[in-house]
């Protein structure tokens, strides 16, 4: 096996803009040849970030396989999350307002981590879930009276995680666009229809300014209103002695804006392109929908693999991989490729629905930092995936139309078409 050392960065491009232009199934045989013969690997640092990297030998190491991502995820102590988790290097001021409990590590990640799941009561959870099904059916009954041509993204797979977050939140009717806009551009900065002329680093800073604005007016608003909703929650929760504060509340918000959109959406949308091209498995899940589902849900979750790269930094000397790892080096985790590794997925290019195991990464691979939404995230997905294949049997999808980046696996617009019942 080749081994890349920090005198020369691996030749396969994964810091260059066009490599993140073309389509996952392009991409996988760069990651398949790393995977078999150079599982951590070398290279410079990301074309166009917002950050330079002065360091004359600056770069990340690239871990693309199953068991090395797992056991970064699951070692916080040696490769941890306060100095970045970022594929590239971010201001601070945006990683202090956007990122909450994610760019944190122990003691004060375990603190917030503490106080915002205070707020997910099991009477906020069962609220939640009972909106997720009636969400669904309410955007199938849409879906059926509107016109028989239609985009997906727009008609379907937004609007579910966009409501549900809302409505957790308690949103007024009248900001939940502007905050999906925010969010959205939150993770589409290099995207140039996103960019609209503007730099990328003004995407973020106007993204952050409207959506601290909105949390902030909506905490005001529940600290003398309360209601049933998490701000609410969020405003009250209170561990050893301790609240949120103003700025904790707003970067969560930004989290869960962020996150309880995109992530969902895109699995949606890749998802169900999936079983559109694959009408053995489509068929097998409408006909034993209750069977399979929850095998289901965790493929479409591997397959789509909605986030692709976090990263972490080595806090110590260490290997990985077989490869030397030295304290201070960047060590990006590649959840695209980890989660199509032929040694913990048998046919790993293969979608297939009654999968099991599959102890995918598409919620990261464990440890503090799994995600805190991920039970949310199956309930939708149980929830619109029910609803569409047994209520649109004729739905076709066409080629999407995909974000540019290497952090969300986005799905910007997608034709849909169905055959309306006589």
């Amino acid at each position: 096996m080749t081994i890349a050392t920090k005198r020369g960065h691996d030749p396969i491009p994964l810091s260059s803009l066009a490599f993140w232009t073309s389509t996952a199934e392009e991409r996988e045989p760069s990651f398949r040849e790393l995977r078999r013969d150079r599982p951590v690997s070398w290279h410079p640092p990301f074309e166009g970030a917002l950050v330079p990297d002065l360091d004359p030998d600056g770069g990340y190491w690239a871990v693309v396989r199953h068991a090395d991502v797992m056991a970064v995820s699951r070692n916080p102590e040696l490769f941890c999350s306060g100095r970045g988790v970022m594929f590239e290097d971010i201001p601070q001021f945006v990683a202090d307002a956007a990122q909450s409990f994610l760019q944190a590590d122990a003691p004060r990640h375990t603190k917030l981590r503490r106080l915002v799941s205070t707020a997910f009561t099991p009477r906020q959870v069962a609220r939640i879930e009972a909106q997720i099904v009636r969400q669904a059916a309410t955007i199938v009954d849409d879906l059926l009276a509107g016109p028989a041509e239609f985009d997906f993204v727009h008609a379907v797979s937004k609007r579910l995680p966009m409501w549900t977050v809302s409505d957790m939140m308690g949103v007024p009717l009248d900001d939940r666009q502007p905050v999906v806009t925010a969010a959205d551009s939150m993770v589409s900065w290099n995207d140039p229809e996103v960019q609209a002329g503007r730099d990328p680093l003004q995407v973020l800073t106007d993204s952050l300014i409207a959506l601290h604005g909105h949390a902030r007016a909506l905490a005001e608003a529940r600290r003398a209103d309360p209601a049933d909703d998490v701000m609410t929650a969020l405003v009250q929760a209170e561990v050893d002695g301790e609240r949120l504060t103003d700025d904790e509340i707003c970067a969560f918000f930004v989290l869960l804006s962020v996150a309880g959109n995109d992530t969902t959406r895109n699995t949606i949308s890749h998802g169900m392109k999936a079983l559109c091209d694959n009408p053995d498995q489509r068929a097998l899940l409408t006909e034993h929908f209750d069977a399979h589902i929850g095998t289901a849900v965790e493929e479409l979750v591997r397959w789509a693999t909605p986030v692709m790269t976090f990263r972490r930094t080595a806090t110590a000397d260490t290997e990985l991989g077989g490869q030397p790892i030295t304290a201070g080096d960047k060590v990006v985790m590649f959840y695209s490729a980890a989660n199509r590794d032929e040694t913990a997925f048998p046919d790993a290019d293969r979608f297939d629905v009654t999968r099991h195991p599959n102890e995918h990464v598409g919620y990261g691979g464990g440890g503090p930092h799994f995600c805190m939404g991920a039970s949310l995230a199956r309930r939708q997905l149980r929830a619109i995936f029910g609803e569409l294949l047994h209520r649109v049997p004729s739905l076709e999808l066409g080629p999407p139309e995909l974000l540019v980046g290497n952090f969300i696996h986005g799905v910007t617009r997608m034709p849909g078409r169905y055959t309306p019942s006589r």
